[in-house]
């Protein structure tokens, strides 16, 4: 989960690492093909030992940022290399700032695969499933939310719809979800609008009841407006940033 959504993670010596080095190669602090600082450099400038130094790089070559090469050092690689439903490898690209069509990239592979999850709820879900995410949408209309914890009611909102669909490799898109919604924390106001509460509340409990209906193509174009709705709110933040 993200941090700054979720219980933040415990700052380990191997997650600092971790979180300083692959938030500078996706920053670009780091260009493609450079080789990161040797082992000597790296350990003194984190101050941990040799051992952690390895095991922060195994992790980031796990997440394809990196390659450790023999007499040659630990290079940076492409970024068609990263994997970028990577929860961290997001995290680090919206903190390094995001342009539209990274935005862009994000929702279309949620449209390619969420509406078809709701679809997947409609068919499958449970009735227990079907109450608990009505509780999440009703909770998503709260007038006291504040722009995080509307983001993290929406993004409870939408795994837990990933999980009704009963479909396994459908949950493990759940950080690309988080990435969006972490998108729209960053880019709005500290206390969420009264009027944007109710639209996306309204908006989620129609997802809902198109699954509560059984209605799969219902709930697949429930799904996709609410999809392409963020995309195009979340596009004209961005847009209005850029020009203040």
């Amino acid at each position: 989960m993200w941090p700054s959504l979720q219980q933040p993670r415990k700052r380990t010596s191997h997650r600092l690492v971790v979180e300083e080095l692959g938030q500078a190669v996706v920053a670009g602090e780091f260009a493609v093909g450079d080789t990161l600082p040797g082992d000597a450099e790296l350990a003194a400038r984190f101050n941990v030992s040799r051992t952690v130094l390895r095991e922060a790089m195994k992790t980031l070559a796990a997440k394809g940022l990196v390659v450790a090469r023999a007499r040659i050092g630990t290079r940076v690689l492409p970024q068609a290399n990263w994997n970028l439903f990577d929860g961290d490898v997001l995290a680090w690209h919206f903190r390094a700032g995001v342009d539209e069509n990274f935005l862009r990239h994000v929702s279309e592979v949620r449209l390619a695969l969420e509406p078809y999850a709701a679809g997947l709820a409609a068919r499958r879900a449970s009735d227990a499933d079907i109450a608990h995410m009505m509780r999440l949408a009703v909770a998503m209309g709260d007038a006291g939310h504040s722009a995080q914890s509307l983001a993290l009611a929406d993004l409870e909102f939408h795994l837990g719809l990933l999980k009704a669909s009963l479909n396994p490799f459908m949950q493990t898109v759940g950080s690309l979800i988080e990435a969006a919604l972490m998108g729209v924390f960053r880019l709005s106001n500290a206390a969420a609008d009264g009027a944007e509460i109710d639209r996306v509340a309204v908006a989620h409990i129609r997802i809902v009841e198109q699954i509560r209906l059984r209605n799969e193509e219902g709930a697949r174009r429930a799904m996709e407006h609410v999809i392409r709705v963020g995309q195009e709110r979340l596009l004209t933040r961005l847009r209005t940033r850029g020009r203040s």
